[in-house]
């Protein structure tokens, strides 16, 4: 079957040109928008994170600001510094990269941004909001796949939608964006009997395990849509999926590529996140 890659860098590029248009006029009304960045210890992935959230405010004419603080820093000094960026009027959002050491509570670092800022939609109050459809933020990579989706002419109504993977940040959220949109969701997991089965009914098959190309064509529907979310560095330095990209692709009618596909869209759906906080004003 042809596939047809589905491109996340000229998608997420698309969007963060809309974003710079709404945050110049913003600017045009004297409204800036900033967002804190707080990183503790000097995890290399969180840094490479960290820089590419900086570079991302940079295009969309927005401002950072970073806060790199050392691994021995306490859970009381890092909740006294959200507490501060809270209090801040110049501060959009607040992004806490996660993980954090083993001796801060990561729950309770979360429950202390103020919902208004918690561009990464990890609140509980924000997540409870989106859960019943409230306006609000959304997370930033279920958020960005339903728009890889979207702008990629996939009709998501209707769909038999499975989802592999049932975290916080992925998983579940996922299941709820596409439900919003009129999909029918199964959301499958470790413990689910006969995976194959499942999986071979989706028409959008949106995989987020952590296992690197644990999908194989056996597992796709022919015609399907596959969304990859994971990220993994092989041996030989070369990035996969959790998809196995070679084998899985001419089964499918469009598929993520890894890198290049969901990845690149985190980013820009947190500047969208963003610029929210400034036209909320």
């Amino acid at each position: 079957m042809e596939y047809r890659l589905i491109d996340g860098k000229s998608i997420s590029t698309q969007i963060k040109d809309e974003v710079r248009e709404r945050a110049r006029k913003l600017k045009a009304k004297g409204v800036e928008v900033a967002l804190a960045v707080i990183q503790v210890g000097s995890d290399p992935a969180s840094s490479v994170y960290v820089r590419n959230k900086k570079k991302a405010c940079e295009y969309c004419e927005m401002g950072s600001v970073s806060h790199e603080l050392p691994e021995s820093t306490t859970e009381e000094e890092l909740l006294s510094l959200i507490e501060e960026l809270n209090r801040d009027n110049k501060i959009g959002g607040i992004l806490v990269q996660l993980p954090l050491p083993g001796h801060i509570d990561e729950d309770r670092v979360i429950r202390a941004i103020s919902p208004e800022k918690d561009v990464d939609c990890f609140h509980p109050v924000n997540v409870g909001k989106m859960c019943i459809g409230e306006p609000g933020f959304l997370p930033c990579t279920p958020a960005g796949v339903i728009e890889l989706l979207k702008r990629s002419g996939v009709s998501i109504q209707g769909k038999e939608c499975v989802v592999l993977g049932r975290s916080n940040i992925v998983g579940k959220p996922m299941s709820m964006l596409l439900l919003r949109e009129n999909g029918t969701v199964t959301v499958c997991h470790s413990k689910t009997a006969d995976l194959k089965a499942v999986t071979k009914r989706a028409d959008i098959l949106v995989v987020a395990i952590g296992k690197p190309k644990f999908i194989t064509a056996d597992y796709i529907k022919e015609g399907a849509v596959v969304i990859d979310v994971g990220i993994h560095r092989m041996d030989d330095g070369k990035l996969c999926g959790d998809v196995d990209f070679d084998d899985v692709a001419p089964r499918c009618s469009q598929i993520t590529p890894v890198p290049g596909g969901v990845g690149p869209m985190t980013i820009a759906m947190l500047m969208q996140n963003l610029v929210s906080t400034g036209e909320m004003e």
